[in-house]
């Protein structure tokens, strides 16, 4: 049962990263102010929808890719996968499915220009506190609602509290996405919370660092922080 668990985790990490990642981390992947990307970048033809791939069936053959393509569902299956071979058949795993996408155009869109949508960060924070409260009703859950809830609140606390005191060094959509992490992460354990958290500033750390001794970034060089957190994250679910 556990294999076909995975396998099927799997194919849900396909089929979301095919079609509800690519054209959504297009589309949302503009600077703060600017309406939604609405043309394909090769020659402004009109791009309808947040679901599908990311192509232009306009624009030449060669061309039409303007988004993420199958290295984005690879990514999203081997996360699904791993998350079901660490979970198992608890409830709480299909929570944790349905976020694999949403942190895939998250990590996307951060990654090309630096902020976190809040039509994203904001319903996945309630969603998810939500679907967990549905979750830990049931026999079979092995988590808690009650230490989720509070450690969605100390990470929100805690990262506006960093923001404030450097705005240059973390961008205020980390501090809307804190919470939702602070669910997962809670969910688990106190250990977890601080495990996770401490992953994603040691992840965006050592990057950090080897940019600058590459020659790719000085100690003033903004970098996104959201796919360390969400990385972070990851990493203490599978290891708690």
């Amino acid at each position: 049962m556990h294999v076909y668990l995975i396998a099927g985790a799997a194919v849900w990490g396909i089929a979301s990263g095919l079609l509800l990642l690519p054209r959504a981390a297009y589309r949302l992947a503009v600077p703060a102010g600017e309406p939604w990307a609405a043309l394909c970048p090769v020659d402004a033809h009109p791009v309808g929808g947040w679901l599908g791939p990311a192509r232009c069936p306009r624009c030449p053959r060669g061309q039409r890719r303007y988004g993420p393509g199958y290295g984005a569902a690879l990514g999203c299956a081997l996360v699904c996968a791993a998350l079901a071979w660490r979970v198992g058949g608890h409830p709480e795993l299909a929570v944790w499915l349905l976020l694999v996408p949403v942190g895939g155009v998250l990590t996307r869109v951060d990654l090309a220009v630096r902020r976190l949508p809040d039509v994203l960060t904001l319903p996945a924070l309630g969603l998810t506190a939500l679907l967990l409260g549905g979750a830990a009703l049931l026999p079979s859950a092995q988590g808690s609602w009650t230490r989720a809830l509070i450690a969605a609140a100390v990470l929100g606390v805690l990262y506006a509290v960093l923001f404030f005191i450097n705005p240059a060094g973390m961008g205020f959509g980390d501090v809307k996405l804190a919470p939702t992490l602070g669910l997962v992460l809670g969910w688990y354990g106190w250990g977890a919370v601080v495990t996770g958290t401490f992953a994603g500033f040691l992840l965006g750390a050592v990057v950090g660092l080897g940019l600058i001794a590459a020659r790719r970034a000085t100690r003033k060089t903004a970098m996104p922080f959201g796919p360390f957190m969400l990385a972070g994250t990851l990493a203490a679910v599978l290891l708690a």
